[in-house]
């Protein structure tokens, strides 16, 4: 079950109030605080849609742009194990303990995971038998041996 809507790069969580018997969505990756809702089913995705285009509108008009600033800095809050484990590995692959955190967010994001395990699937040659089924959430110790290039490094 998905309950996110998308639309001209913009994103929406559709919700239901029980109390008000409607479906709502708040509009994510803009400036201002942009609410739509719905009494329909059929009806909430027309509600999104109209909602970000009046809102662009609304931008135009005015001359701002309507993409959120990201200042690319925010905090993140782990168990202390591990941020030792973190900083221990960046440290022996050489790599900052941000560039590392940066590295991780990037296969987090773009799934670049799925591409280096299917690079070592490729690089282990005659036993590549045995990482057939291989899938991300079970190849953390192959994976945790490649670099954010993509190189294989003793870890």
């Amino acid at each position: 079950m998905n309950n996110i809507l998308k639309y001209k790069g913009y994103l929406a969580r559709i919700e239901f109030s029980v109390e008000d018997m409607v479906l709502y969505g708040k509009i994510e990756g803009i400036k201002d605080l942009v609410n739509f809702e719905s009494d329909s089913i059929d009806k909430i995705e027309e509600e999104f849609h109209n909602a970000v285009d009046e809102y662009l509108q609304m931008c135009e008009e005015l001359g701002e742009n309507p993409d959120k600033a990201y200042s690319g800095t925010f905090n993140v809050r782990i168990s202390p194990a591990l941020h030792r484990k973190l900083a221990m590995k960046a440290y022996k692959t050489g790599m900052t303990l941000n560039s590392a955190v940066e590295t991780a967010i990037e296969a987090y994001t773009d799934n670049t995971a799925n591409w280096k395990i299917e690079q070592l699937y490729n690089e282990v040659g005659q036993y590549s038998q045995y990482f057939k089924n291989l899938s991300y959430a079970n190849a953390s110790p192959f994976v945790n041996g490649i670099n954010r290039w993509g190189k294989i490094v003793n870890a």
